[in-house]
């Protein structure tokens, strides 16, 4: 009858009412949980554990609300602001997965090794970041050969570096590179050529000690080095040899 036919109507559109919220909001709260877990790391309200469990959540949560999110789209064909926020909500789900899944794929492709240096059978020694690196779980000391063979087989191409450019220079532009970058500076003696900083992540505020070594070489030319390591985690992720690689491109390029 008619009266079945538009209580069926009025019925369907009020399910469509609640759907329709409900699947865009699981996108929205996926990507915002996965940047809670980062910053509740950072301000200490979860440890590292819970933290990645969150993200472990929010991936799924993710993924899920983006399949829910294209299904609606392509059974319902909503427009106007329901498909924009639908649409959103699927992106939102999407990142909220690849971004802990990038992670992943990069912790088991790379070495479990959080201590890169260019020179890994001298490697550059912090002196200056002890005092806050106090209690860190992985030590201050380089971890030895094993490590080093490790970082040669995933980063072959970090290696001391010769300028041409005499010590003093390097050192000021490497210096002014620490400062660019917003680095903590823990120390700088131009006399011994070392520099020591500490390099903050932005997501979950991991903090990395770097020490860089600027020593005079042949025909008043400079070898210079870099050491990176976390404070904490077995695996950085690469984060490490990419800081280094990034700062080198950089002076290299400032000593042209």
């Amino acid at each position: 009858s008619c009266y079945d036919q538009a209580h069926f109507i009025s019925r369907y559109t009020h399910m469509q009412k609640i759907i329709f919220p409900l699947v865009a909001a699981v996108g929205f709260l996926s990507i915002g949980g996965l940047f809670l877990a980062g910053f509740g790391y950072q301000s200490g309200f979860l440890d590292l554990g819970q933290a990645f469990t969150l993200m472990r959540y929010c991936a799924v949560a993710g993924i899920s609300g983006a399949g829910l999110s294209i299904f609606c789209i392509l059974w319902q064909r909503p427009g106007g602001s329901t498909l924009a926020v639908i649409f959103v909500s699927a992106v939102f789900g999407l990142t909220a997965f690849y971004l802990p899944y990038r992670q992943q794929l990069l912790a088991q492709k790379l070495p479990l090794i959080h201590d890169i240096s260019t020179d890994t059978q001298n490697p550059p020694v912090f002196i200056d970041v002890l005092a806050t690196r106090s209690g860190a779980p992985n030590p201050p000391e380089y971890d030895g050969a094993e490590v080093a063979e490790l970082q040669r087989e995933a980063y072959p191409d970090l290696l001391p570096v010769v300028y041409v450019n005499n010590p003093e220079a390097v050192f000021a532009a490497a210096l002014t590179l620490i400062n660019e970058r917003g680095w903590t500076v823990a120390g700088n003696e131009l006399a011994s050529g070392r520099i020591e900083a500490t390099a903050t992540t932005r997501w979950f505020g991991f903090k990395d000690d770097v020490v860089l070594r600027i020593q005079p070489g042949h025909g008043g030319s400079t070898v210079f080095d870099m050491r990176s390591k976390s404070r904490v985690g077995l695996s950085d992720v690469g984060v490490n040899a990419g800081r280094i690689r990034a700062f080198v491109a950089d002076l290299s390029a400032e000593q042209k």
